[in-house]
């Protein structure tokens, strides 16, 4: 009898566990740029939860008293061509555009007029929260050779106290979420110590696992690769963010990066890259690049990038699909929708994240395959749940 018992609670236990996981519901939020303001008919959009509209600059939000909040497009007409249900934020900020979120995290008077002006634009645009998107407080944006981080120290404090006068100017129903960076050094300003502190103001974040190779670094890796996302969640998570708070990015783009030729023959991956970028200034120089989907491809990497698509092949070791170019050294790095389609499981299940989202939702047209293998993913989701 103690043994059937035993079995019983251990089966309930597990069914119990499995209807938690299946019944959570999963974030699904889409960037809708300015770059790519195109969007799929709308039933391929059924998941989608949040749209971040990108971008307004954060310095329009630094003048006492402004009334006028530049838009590419407006909040209505993005109602539109989403379903009903999802709510639509207005994403401050994207690389580069970092000057503003200085300005206004420097005092307690310029916190409290960025976060009254954010509060006012909310109430005129009609949307339903804010994404701050300021990369990166404490250092290691695009300036950071003309700039270096030690006079941006300062801001790492800074930061949880502008995004507490946001939550204190917006109210607790206003959404708040916040990108931020998916690699390591980036992460100056997520901390153990302030990881708490910012998410007593935010809703979610959404961990940019992508760009995990740029033109700062030297050898090469998979860009929005499994193992260097999982590094990312787990160093958020050590910091104190729950899982639940996490969202998991994808990226509907291509990136390629130029290499040597000799050393990169045995194995093209962790192999030298050629100077990607000044070693003074932190200029592109050139031998690095990106494009989305719904872009021409360049003409100088045309011919490789067809090879690339018909010869590439899935890294099963760290988890990504590449391609290295041995006519002309060039290493691509991208996500696939197959390569999509083993996120999920490894990702989002494992660590039992809180959601998804893309850069950008118009990048991947006109086909939408990621978008697809997304959608496909996150059916299988939903069947879990009915079947309970």
């Amino acid at each position: 009898m103690k043994t059937s018992w035993y079995i019983f609670l251990c089966c309930l236990s597990f069914a119990m566990a499995l209807n938690l996981t299946a019944k959570r519901p999963l974030r699904c939020i889409m960037y809708y740029t300015g770059q790519h303001p195109v969007t799929p008919p709308i039933d391929q959009l059924k998941h989608v939860t949040h749209v971040a509209v990108a971008f307004m600059s954060p310095g329009v939000f630094n003048e006492p008293g402004r009334m006028d909040w530049p838009l590419w497009t407006t909040v209505e007409d993005v109602r539109k061509k989403f379903p009903k249900e999802a709510k639509v934020l207005i994403a401050i900020g994207g690389w580069g555009d970092t000057i503003g979120f200085s300005v206004a995290a420097l005092s307690d008077e310029t916190r409290k007029t960025f976060a009254e002006n954010v509060a006012s634009m909310v109430r005129v645009t009609g949307a339903d929260g804010v994404d701050i998107d300021w990369e990166y407080p404490g250092g290691n944006g695009e300036d950071y050779k003309q700039v270096p981080n030690t006079s941006k120290s300062w801001e790492i404090q800074a930061y949880p106290l502008l995004l507490a006068e946001l939550r204190a100017a917006l109210g607790p129903n206003v959404i708040i979420s916040a990108a931020v960076p998916g690699l390591e050094r980036d992460m100056l300003a997520f901390t153990r110590e302030t990881v708490p502190r910012i998410m007593r103001h935010l809703d979610f974040l959404n961990v940019m696992t992508y760009d995990l190779m740029n033109r700062r670094d030297t050898v090469t890796k998979h860009h929005t690769g499994i193992d260097l996302s999982l590094e990312a969640l787990d160093a958020y998570i050590a910091a104190g963010a729950a899982p639940q708070e996490l969202n998991l990015g994808f990226a509907f783009y291509v990136k390629y990066f130029r290499t040597l030729h000799e050393k990169c023959l045995d194995d093209p991956i962790g192999c030298p890259t050629v100077l990607l970028e000044d070693p003074s200034t932190g200029a592109d120089l050139g031998q690095a690049g990106a494009f989305s989907w719904h872009d021409a491809v360049p003409e100088d990497v045309a011919n490789s990038f067809t090879r690339a698509i018909g010869k590439g092949r899935y890294d099963e070791k760290q988890g990504g699909y590449y391609y290295w170019d041995e006519e002309e050294d060039i290493w691509w790095t991208f996500d696939t929708a197959e390569a999509i389609k083993r996120k999920l499981p490894v990702l989002v299940d494992k660590k039992r994240l809180g959601g998804v989202f893309a850069w950008g939702l118009g990048e991947d047209a006109p086909v939408y395959e990621r978008l697809a293998a997304v959608n496909e993913e996150l059916d299988k989701r939903l069947e879990i749940k009915d079947e309970l």
